[in-house]
């Protein structure tokens, strides 16, 4: 089971840390992803991380403000992010992708087995 949360409403240039509990979906099996869906549109892939935590890709668009990150003891992928902008609001989801390769970052929905049920992150201007 994946369960995320720390979304919230933040003023632009905030920050907020979302949180993921992997239970169930730990270790380095496991690549994790961050992804978004804002009203009307397609779920996007904001952040990857490999199962060894030494991997990681970005959307282009969160680059320098979105840092992703895992703790295997503690069961839990991280999503810091930074210098929030209002075209940040979005439904927030976590997602696991079983891998045999420890170093590997998955960026598409459809890699995706596992999904969490989301957090809302809003960010007015």
């Amino acid at each position: 089971q994946l369960q995320a949360s720390g979304g919230g409403l933040v003023e632009a240039g905030g920050s907020l840390r979302l949180s993921c509990a992997t239970s169930g979906r730990t270790g380095n099996r496991y690549a994790m992803g961050w992804f978004r869906q804002a009203p009307g549109k397609e779920r996007q892939f904001v952040a990857g991380i490999s199962g060894s935590g030494i991997r990681t890709d970005y959307l282009e668009s969160v680059k320098g403000r979105f840092t992703i990150s895992r703790d295997n003891g503690k069961n839990t992928v991280y999503l810091q992010m930074n210098s929030l902008k209002p075209e940040d609001t979005a439904v927030y989801y976590c997602a696991a992708a079983q891998s045999a390769y420890s170093n590997v970052v998955f960026t598409t929905t459809p890699s995706h087995t596992y999904w969490g049920q989301g957090t809302q992150v809003t960010v007015s201007s």
